[in-house]
């Protein structure tokens, strides 16, 4: 995998669609950068795999705080 992946690279990768990869960059979720002329957008490869990991800890954290008032 490359360093810098394009944000169709985490669209697909994330299974969703353009417009709401481009909003996760827009709201600041998803750190990226524009680069070039055009100002193509870059997610670098580790702040991606953070975004992924932080996603996963907060799902268990809710998961846990729903079982937790469940349980009550």
């Amino acid at each position: 995998m490359p360093r810098f992946l394009t944000l169709a690279d985490v669209a697909e990768q994330l299974q969703i669609s353009a417009a709401a990869c481009y909003a996760l960059v827009h709201s600041g979720e998803l750190p990226a950068f524009q680069i070039g002329g055009r100002g193509q957008w870059r997610v670098d490869e580790a702040k991606f795999e953070q975004f992924i990991d932080d996603r996963h800890a907060a799902a268990r954290t809710m998961l846990a705080t729903e079982n937790s008032v469940t349980a009550e």
